[in-house]
C-alpha cells in the first residue's frame, strides 16, 4: 500500500534491477513493497518505507544504490551492523566502507577519499559523525546517489526510540541539495510517519507500507508464578534458538546464569558488556554455539538471524514498538516460531514505576545537573563546548544516584538544549610486546605463532611503545577465531609477555551552553508535558494488550500501527482460546481411547480417572466432544459411558 500522489511521468527502475537481484543475492523476484521503493528512489522521489523485520530493507536501497551513480550514504545507529552489511558486500564483489566511533583518524580519511574518487558504492556512518568538520569538508567533494537512513523512527522525538543526533540529517540535505532521501524503518504509527517526513524536510509526502502481520509468529501471554518457572516452561515446549528480553542489566546476567547452571546453554548480553565481549556473544549464539541470549533491549536490532524459534519477555515492553520489533526477530524465516510474554500479576505496577523514571519531577532534573557539573567539576558560567569523560558508574556512586534514573535525567537535559551525551564511544584495543623477540617466539606455538607473525608484519613499532590494533582485521587476515585472539592475548598478558588494553566503551559528555545553577534550568513544554502525555498512551497500550484476553493479539498490534486486520488471525492465544484448532486425530483417539478403557468399569468421579499426562485443553477437547455425542454421561457427580 502506498500513501503517495501517482506520478505517472516519474522513469521507473531499470529492467535490469531484477538482473542486479539475481547476480548479487540470487533472488529471481522482489518481495513485498522492495520494487516500489526502488521505482520511486531511482526517480529522485523522497520515500519513506514501512518495513516490518525480515520485508527486505536492505535490497530495497542496495539494488537502486548499484543502478545508480555515486556513493550511497547510509545512516545507522548500529556499529555492529554497519560492520555486518559492509562484510556482506565486500563477500558479494560491491565495494562499501564505513565510518564509525574507535577508528583512526588516517582510516577515517581514506574511507572518505576512497568515496570521493568514486570507488566505493556505499558509505555507512553513524548520525553522531553527520555533524563532524572533517566529514562535511569531504562529503562536498563526494559524488553521492541518495540518503538512506536506517531506523528512522529514531528521528521522531514521538517515537520510542528518539535519538537526537538523528536532526542532524536535515542540515546534511542542505550539503546535498537535490539528492533524494530514503527512510526505513519496521515500526511507526501514523504520528511518527508524519513526524519522520517533516524532520527529514520531504519535498513532498510520499510513504509506502508492508502489512505488519506475521502470519508464521504466535503471540502469547504465558502466565506464571516466577520468571523461572515459565521460562523453563515455555523452553521445554519450544525447542531452537531463543532470546529472552529482560528490563534490566543484573537480571540479564542471574537469568543466564541460572539457566547455565540448569544445564542449558545460555549467555548475556547488555550495553554495559566491554564491545569485544558483546562481539564475541553475539557471535557464538548467531552460530548456535549457544542456544539463549539473554538481554537487555540493547541486543537484536539489525541482527539478522533467520532461525530463532522463541523469544521471551521476562518483563513487559514500554511500547508496542518495542514489543512488535523484539517479538519480530523470531521466525525471520518463514517457519513457525513463538513471541511470549511471562505475566506474573504485577506488569500494570511495573510500567507505571517505569513513566515515574522516564518523568522524574522537575526538581531531581535540576539536582542531577548540578550534581553533574560538581562531578566534572565545571564552574558557573564555564564549561560550554567541552568534551568530558563522564562515567556514569562512579558518578552514581559518588552522588547516591540509582543508575536507571540517570539517563531518562540526561535524555531530557539533552532534549532541553543543556547538554550532549554519548556512550557509543569506543576506543581502540593496545597492545605493547614487553618480552624479547627470543623470549616470545618461546612463549607462543601453534596459531599464537601465527597471529604474532601478523602482528610483527602489520604493526611496527610494536616492541618500543603501544600500538592501535584490530581484532577484527586480525581474525579476517589471519582465519583465528575472534575468541581465540582475545583468549591468547589476555593469557600473554597476564604472563607479561605483552600489554594488552582490549576497546572499551568510554562515555562522554558536553555542556552546550555555559553553566547555569540548577535551580534556572527550564524544561520546555514540548520535552516534558507534551511527551510525558505519549509516554503514558505507549504504556496504557502495553497495558491494555496484556489485560485483552478476548481480541485477536495480531489485530490489537496492528491496529497500534493504524492497520484494519480481520478479526482473528487464528495464531495467538486468545483466539485459540476462542476457536482452538482442531486436535491431531492421534492424540484424539489415544485420549478418547483411555477414556473409555477407565469408564468400562463402571462411572468413576474425575479425580478417579488417570488422565494427568494429557493437556488440559486437550482433555477437555475430547470430553467435550463424546459429551455432546452423547457417549459420556453425567451420573451425579460421576461420569459414566453410555449404556453401562
Amino acid at each position: 500500500m502506498c500513501d503517495t500522489t501517482s506520478h505517472n511521468d516519474s522513469p521507473s527502475a531499470p529492467d535490469w534491477a531484477e538482473g542486479l537481484l539475481r547476480k548479487y543475492w540470487g533472488h529471481e523476484n522482489f518481495r513485498g513493497i522492495q520494487r516500489e521503493i526502488i521505482d520511486s528512489i531511482f526517480a529522485g522521489r523522497d520515500t519513506l518505507g514501512l518495513m516490518p523485520t525480515g520485508g527486505g530493507k536492505s535490497i530495497a536501497f542496495q539494488v537502486p544504490a548499484l543502478a545508480m551513480p555515486g556513493t550511497c550514504l547510509v545512516v545507522t545507529p548500529l556499529i555492529a551492523l554497519m560492520k555486518d552489511q559492509v562484510a556482506h558486500l565486500r563477500d558479494l564483489g560491491i565495494k562499501a566502507t564505513a565510518i564509525y566511533s574507535g577508528m583512526k583518524r588516517d582510516n577515517i580519511i581514506a574511507a572518505m577519499e576512497n568515496c570521493i574518487l568514486g570507488d566505493y558504492k556505499f558509505l555507512y556512518l553513524s548520525p553522531e559523525r553527520l555533524g563532524s568538520e572533517l566529514f562535511l569538508a569531504k562529503l562536498r567533494h563526494m559524488p553521492v546517489s541518495f540518503i538512506c537512513v536506517d531506523e528512522a523512527h529514531c528521528i521522531s522525538q514521538w517515537g520510542y526510540d528518539f535519538r537526537p543526533s538523528y536532526l542532524a540529517l536535515a542540515d546534511l540535505r542542505k550539503e546535498l541539495p537535490g539528492k533524494p532521501i530514503l527512510a526505513l524503518t519496521a515500526t511507526a504509527t501514523q504520528e511518527v510517519v508524519d513526524d519522520i517526513q517533516e524532520k527529514l524536510a520531504f519535498v513532498q509526502k510520499n510513504v509506502f507500507r508492508m502489512s505488519f502481520a506475521r502470519p508464521n509468529l504466535y503471540y502469547g501471554l504465558h502466565h506464571t508464578i516466577t520468571d523461572m518457572v515459565g521460562l523453563e516452561e515455555m523452553l521445554a515446549k519450544h525447542p531452537g534458538s531463543t532470546i529472552v528480553y529482560t528490563g534490566r542489566r543484573q537480571k540479564a546476567e542471574d537469568v543466564a546464569q541460572a539457566l547455565t547452571e540448569k544445564g542449558y546453554s545460555a549467555t548475556f548480553y547488555h550495553a554495559g558488556l566491554p564491545d569485544l565481549e558483546k562481539d564475541l556473544r553475539q557471535r557464538d549464539w548467531q552460530q548456535n554455539n549457544t542456544r539463549i541470549m539473554v538481554a537487555t533491549n540493547a541486543f537484536g536490532m539489525g541482527v539478522d538471524k533467520p532461525d530463532v524459534r522463541l523469544v521471551v519477555h521476562l518483563d513487559p515492553p514500554e511500547s508496542l514498538e518495542q514489543y512488535y520489533q523484539e517479538a519480530g526477530r523470531a521466525g525471520r524465516d518463514g517457519q513457525p516460531a513463538h513471541a511470549i510474554l511471562l505475566c506474573k500479576g504485577k506488569e500494570a505496577k511495573q510500567l507505571q514505576q517505569r513513566l515515574q523514571h522516564a518523568f522524574p519531577p522537575k526538581e531531581k532534573i535540576q539536582e542531577l545537573y548540578d550534581h553533574i557539573c560538581y562531578f566534572l567539576q565545571i564552574a558557573e558560567g564555564e564549561g560550554m563546548d567541552r568534551t568530558r569523560e563522564f562515567h556514569v558508574h562512579e558518578f552514581c556512586i559518588n552522588f547516591h544516584h540509582s543508575f536507571s534514573e540517570v539517563h531518562p535525567i540526561l535524555s531530557l537535559l539533552e532534549l532541553s538544549g543543556y547538554l550532549r551525551f554519548t556512550d557509543e564511544e569506543d576506543t581502540t584495543s593496545r597492545l605493547h610486546i614487553i618480552a624479547t623477540r627470543s623470549q616470545l617466539y618461546t612463549a607462543v606455538h601453534g596459531n599464537t605463532e601465527t597471529l604474532f607473525n601478523y602482528l610483527l608484519r602489520r604493526y611496527t613499532g610494536i616492541f618500543q611503545e603501544f600500538v592501535y590494533i584490530s581484532e577484527d582485521d586480525i581474525s579476517l587476515a589471519t582465519g583465528i577465531p575472534l575468541k581465540d585472539i582475545y583468549d591468547k592475548l589476555i593469557a600473554l598478558s597476564q604472563c607479561h609477555i605483552i600489554r594488552y588494553i582490549p576497546r572499551k566503551r568510554i562515555p562522554f559528555l558536553t555542556l552546550t551552553r555555559p553553566r547555569v545553577e540548577g535551580k534556572d534550568i527550564v524544561i520546555p513544554q514540548h520535552v516534558y508535558e507534551e511527551r510525558l502525555i505519549r509516554y503514558r498512551a505507549r504504556i496504557n497500550s502495553v497495558i491494555n494488550y496484556i489485560e485483552d484476553n478476548t481480541h485477536c493479539r495480531t489485530a490489537l498490534l496492528l491496529s497500534y500501527f493504524g492497520e484494519k486486520y480481520p478479526q482473528h488471525c487464528g495464531n495467538c492465544d486468545n483466539c485459540h482460546a476462542l476457536n482452538p484448532p482442531p486436535l491431531p486425530e492421534d492424540i484424539y483417539d489415544r485420549i478418547y481411547t483411555d477414556i473409555r478403557s477407565q469408564l468400562s468399569s463402571g462411572p468413576k468421579f474425575g479425580y478417579e480417572l488417570h488422565l494427568a499426562q494429557y493437556a488440559p485443553k486437550a482433555l477437555e477437547h475430547v470430553i467435550r466432544v463424546m459429551t455432546e455425542d452423547g457417549e459420556l454421561l453425567q451420573d451425579g457427580l460421576r461420569l459414566k459411558l453410555r449404556g453401562t
